[in-house]
């Protein structure tokens, strides 16, 4: 049995298939409305993931505040016990050897009556005559 197999040439490429404008503006509706919830996807991501990296940041500041606050009253309690009477009494007797003054070695000094201790100078200020002087020298 013998068969035969007949070959048929088409050449569609001259045929152009034509595309109603419904079509045309249904494709075009559906791709504005997916690019915009795309965007409108994106925004929430980006607003979202800027939120967690806030959160972050004001944990780790509140943690640095902690830590501040914990060394502040570190330092008021080193503070306290460096200028504790007793300790700048031995200080001053051991290291420096200092002593009580006998009576009569301290003068108490009076202040003024109108209770002005000091005076306050305004600087003096060179005029433009004593400058063209001085530079005339």
């Amino acid at each position: 049995m013998m068969e035969f197999v007949t070959v048929k040439r088409i050449d569609n490429s001259r045929l152009v298939r034509i595309v109603s404008r419904g079509q045309w503006r249904d494709l075009c509706r559906f791709a504005g409305l997916g690019a915009v919830l795309v965007a409108l996807l994106l925004v929430y991501a980006g607003q979202h993931f800027r939120c967690l990296r806030v959160q972050y940041q004001l944990e780790e500041l509140k943690a640095r505040r902690a830590e501040a606050v914990e060394r502040n009253a570190q330092l008021k309690l080193q503070a306290a016990a460096l200028s504790a009477p007793g300790r700048i009494d031995q200080l001053a007797r051991v290291e420096l050897g200092l002593t009580v003054p006998v009576p009569g070695q301290v003068a108490p000094v009076m202040a003024p009556a109108d209770g002005m201790l000091a005076q306050e100078r305004a600087p003096r200020v060179p005029m433009a005559r004593d400058a063209a002087a001085s530079s005339a020298q």
